[in-house]
């Protein structure tokens, strides 16, 4: 081990029973350096990251050595790790909605971890967190202080997540896919904010992705995991331009490509909407007059046609899922909505639960929207017993299991849980939940935000092969617009709740009119 070294692992390995998920790693992260760890959904990433840190149960396995400077980890009692922590140690974790307390306002939630570790409460920690949200780029701190988490976007409450980390000034920060809910170009901003603070303090960096073009332009070191098994480590530049493994060479070559199949110039509308608009009420204060409501989603009108992909793409907070919400009635709106001919924005009761089984959605979070006392059978057959109550166990079985082996999942993983999954496999079962039931529109939030790129690769073949064969219509939401490329027909961007431009997919992402379309293809790299 170097003198300056800050983190390693020395013949590390994890196993729940007789199933070894880490086997024999090593690697070192120095003072002032990224360290990435890249691989497949699946491989080993974050749970390496979580049993070092003394993060799984009791059931799991943990041997070799593991130290923080020359602090012996495995040694620690527990009373030891809580000043290590949030301390000497910060955590990006994958999901900050599972992540943060939703009893809790923002301003608690960070505050809770400098009154720990540093004292601060009162008037001088809710200070200091309006501080960290100004340097994580949240717009309207002061605001955001009293907001619950439900109340902030995704991308919104990662980078929460991102405040409460970095508040205590760690020696060694983990990143577990830190920008996964963000837009391209707030994953600049949080990736230099990052590096600044890595710089200025000698902080090192364990960075967990499966963005590879992220660890070229923002890590030292990359360290390739394949079942749990280190494939190679090394400088990136030497990896990505010379890598030994097969392994490696896979993932270098995935990425999402073509476009999808051309639908029918005469193909009807299937979902329209008519001066739609979102607006929220805001609460009234003591003695204050009532503020005017926050409209998050401006008056607009979409037309979407059958066997189309519309793509939704914008910042964190633009009104992407707002808008999507507001189409399939799971949140409050004015003005008309026609789905399939039949006006749906009056619709209550049972005649609009009837009519949801022609739209399903993937959300976002596919943890939080994931039962977790449900086994897979379940979760995946939970909608297609509701809509088709008559069909008898056998056919539902036998649904389940094409729904499961669509979008690449075993058959035999239909009696586990959740929480055995990754997160990128947890995304593919939330798909195979919405599939089953044929619908016609499909509305995709984020759906390959939590999965590597060759796993984004086979979905996105995966959706647009479905969407070919059975002439299904998608609302595809995305801050990503390499896959947004391979998958819309047509884009709208969306800035503060506004449509900035929209049209042709190919024309408006390689000649955008707007400067913000344009801000966004440049972050992207998709302008080269």
């Amino acid at each position: 081990m170097s003198a300056d070294s800050v983190f390693s692992l020395h013949r590390f390995s994890i196993a729940f029973g007789n199933t070894t998920v880490v086997d024999n790693l090593s690697l070192e992260i120095r003072r002032g350096e990224t360290l990435a760890l890249v691989g497949e959904s699946g491989s080993g990433k974050s749970v390496s990251a979580l049993g070092a840190m003394g993060l799984l149960p009791e059931s799991a396995s943990v041997i070799g050595e593991r130290r923080l400077s020359d602090v012996d980890l495995s040694r620690l009692t527990a009373r030891d790790w809580q000043g290590v922590r949030g301390n000497q140690v910060g955590f990006i974790f994958q999901e900050p909605m599972t992540s943060l307390n939703p009893l809790h306002t923002i301003v608690k939630q960070i505050g809770e971890t400098l009154r720990l570790h540093q004292g601060l409460s009162g008037r001088a920690a809710r200070e200091r967190v309006r501080e960290l949200l100004v340097q994580v780029k949240l717009p309207r701190p002061d605001e955001l202080l009293d907001a619950w988490p439900h109340q902030l976007s995704g991308g919104q409450r990662q980078r929460v997540m991102i405040a409460m980390a970095i508040a205590n000034s760690p020696r060694l920060l983990i990143a577990d896919e830190p920008t996964t809910a963000l837009d391209v170009t707030v994953q600049q901003d949080i990736l230099a904010l990052l590096a600044e603070l890595r710089e200025t303090h000698g902080m090192a960096m364990l960075f967990i992705t499966h963005d590879l073009n992220l660890v070229r332009r923002h890590a030292d070191r990359v360290c390739v995991l394949y079942r749990g098994r280190e494939q190679e480590t090394g400088p990136v530049s030497d990896v990505f331009q010379r890598p030994r493994s097969a392994y490696t060479r896979t993932l270098l070559d995935a990425e999402p490509q073509g476009r999808p199949s051309d639908f029918p110039v005469n193909a009807p509308p299937l979902l329209e909407a008519r001066q739609l608009k979102v607006a929220y009420e805001r609460p009234k204060r003591l003695f204050s007059r009532r503020r005017p409501p926050f409209v998050a989603v401006q008056p607009m009108d979409l037309q979407l046609h059958c066997g189309e992909t519309l793509g939704i793409v914008g910042e964190s907070g633009s009104g992407k899922t707002t808008l999507a919400m507001a189409l399939l009635r799971l949140t409050g709106s004015s003005g008309e909505i026609v789905f399939d001919g039949t006006r749906i924005d009056d619709l209550a009761g049972n005649a609009l639960r009837k009519k949801r089984g022609d739209f399903q959605v993937v959300f976002q979070d596919p943890f939080g929207s994931l039962s977790p006392r449900m086994p897979v059978a379940d979760i995946v057959s939970e909608g297609l017993r509701f809509h088709q109550p008559e069909l008898d166990a056998g056919e539902v079985g036998r649904r389940v299991a094409k729904a499961l082996q669509e979008v690449g999942l075993p058959a035999d993983c239909t009696a586990r849980y959740p929480h055995e999954f990754s997160g990128g496999q947890r995304q593919r079962i939330a798909v195979a939940r919405a599939l089953i039931l044929e619908p016609q529109l499909l509305v995709l939030d984020e759906p390959t935000s939590a999965l590597d790129r060759t796993v984004q690769k086979q979905l996105v073949e995966l959706l647009r092969d479905v969407q070919a064969r059975r002439g299904l219509s998608y609302l595809f939401i995305s801050h990503d617009l390499a896959v947004v490329r391979a998958m819309a027909h047509r884009i709208i961007v969306l800035k503060d709740g506004a449509v900035v431009e929209q049209g042709d997919c190919e024309q408006v992402l390689h000649a955008p009119r707007s400067e913000y379309t344009r801000a966004l293809v440049d972050a992207a790299g998709l302008n080269g």
